[in-house]
């Protein structure tokens, strides 16, 4: 029943948000916002995610996590149900921004949750359940274009759906096992409030490391996630959400996979597939436009699952494994503050940037954007490969965890 609990706690989560994200980019595009205030409430998340320690700090001193979600994921509806109500870009960000201080903080607790009751090697065997929960977000598309006969992608309905699911959600929380907080009591310091208090990790220069490329990773990263619906509302892809969500169902088998993985070749090793598929997805949309075969596209967006769930989930293990009990939570919030927090935040912009310098009087230059976008990632997974080394006690108990 725990299992199971938890599974549906990561079906809702990431569907109440998948289901609007997804086509954000292409309905700012349809209200005819700004490149640089496009970037602006497409970065929402990433400030959002600036709240993740802080909330940490919270579910490891003073409330019991599941409460704590319970809160998070009611503002989260409001504050969407406000948003389907304006056309004003400037209040939409309003809106946007405050649903994603409240959501974002979400990933990493819903992380801190799970694992608090089960093997860290078993977590992706529940985070499946969130993949799962983005794919099945495209059904309310399909109900309102083949059903309702109404256009979904593009329109403020989405952020209805996503309300719908997020008080759905609330329910279920306060039905989740208890996790209270391990540190409740103990002294409170200013880089607790905060939540920084994972930042000491960083003296451990394996984790400085990786903490540096997880927030590098992601310039390149948010060319796909925040800003392909653009390009498939550029070359007229009429079902957007859906297109995207294939990615994500091939998601739900690579995370499965990714247990395995560690146990064959170790985190590292494993990360470092995460990085390669990345650079292989923008080759891939890269090539697709230069030798006009637009088969090649799905390429990268079927093995979106590989770079999230081998190099950001396999990220949140490796995490895990290092931090104390006392701050598991605000180190998970840590990483997501430096990888959806500042790196999506920068990507966002740089991105937004380089797509605005290829902008013509005939359309986008994608064939460019991708190339470009393609060696950065190169660079990257070569880095990498080259100066994080996998710590000696992971990889003993990596090798123990392949005996069982």
């Amino acid at each position: 029943m725990t299992k199971f609990k938890l599974a549906v706690m990561m079906l809702l989560q990431y569907m109440m948000y998948a289901v609007w994200w997804v086509p954000l980019a292409a309905y700012l595009t349809n209200l005819e916002v700004g490149s640089t205030q496009k970037a602006l409430i497409l970065s929402s998340m990433a400030i959002g995610c600036m709240a993740s320690p802080l909330v940490g700090m919270l579910a490891d001193r003073f409330w019991p996590a599941q409460k704590v979600l319970a809160g998070l994921n009611f503002v989260h509806a409001l504050m969407l149900l406000w948003a389907a109500t304006t056309h004003n870009p400037d209040v939409l960000f309003i809106c946007l921004l405050l649903a994603m201080l409240a959501y974002m903080p979400s990933w990493s607790l819903t992380s801190a949750i799970a694992m608090a009751h089960l093997p860290s090697e078993d977590f992706p065997k529940v985070r499946v359940f969130g993949s799962i929960g983005w794919v099945t977000s495209g059904i309310f598309s399909l109900i309102f274009i083949k059903l309702l006969n109404v256009d979904f992608d593009g329109t403020h309905l989405p952020f209805y759906c996503g309300a719908g699911v997020s008080m759905v959600a609330v329910f279920l929380n306060l039905t989740l096992p208890n996790t209270p907080p391990l540190a409740k009591g103990q002294k409170s310091t200013l880089i607790d409030a905060f939540g920084l208090g994972s930042v000491q990790l960083m003296k451990d220069r394996n984790f400085a490391l990786f903490i540096l490329f997880s927030f590098l990773s992601m310039i390149p990263f948010a060319m796909y996630y925040s800003y392909f619906s653009e390009f498939l509302l550029n070359i007229n892809a009429k079902y957007i959400s859906i297109t995207i969500n294939w990615g994500v169902l091939a998601e739900m088998g690579f995370l499965l996979l990714v247990p395995v993985a560690i146990k064959k070749f170790g985190l590292r090793k494993t990360m470092i597939f995460g990085l390669v598929a990345l650079s292989i997805r923008y080759f891939s949309f890269y090539a697709g436009g230069v030798i006009t075969q637009p088969w090649m596209y799905y390429i990268g967006i079927l093995i979106h699952g590989l770079i999230f769930g081998f190099f950001y989930v396999g990220g949140q293990i490796y995490i895990d494994k290092k931090a104390p009990k006392h701050l598991k939570s605000q180190a998970q919030g840590f990483i997501f503050l430096v990888t959806f927090g500042a790196g999506l935040l920068v990507g966002n912009f740089l991105c937004a940037r380089l797509i605005h310098q290829y902008k013509t009087a005939a359309g986008y230059n994608w064939d460019a954007i991708w190339g470009i976008t393609t060696l950065v990632s190169v660079v990257l997974m070569l880095g990498f490969m080259l100066l994080f080394r996998e710590d000696g006690d992971l990889r003993k108990s990596a090798t123990l965890a392949g005996k069982q």
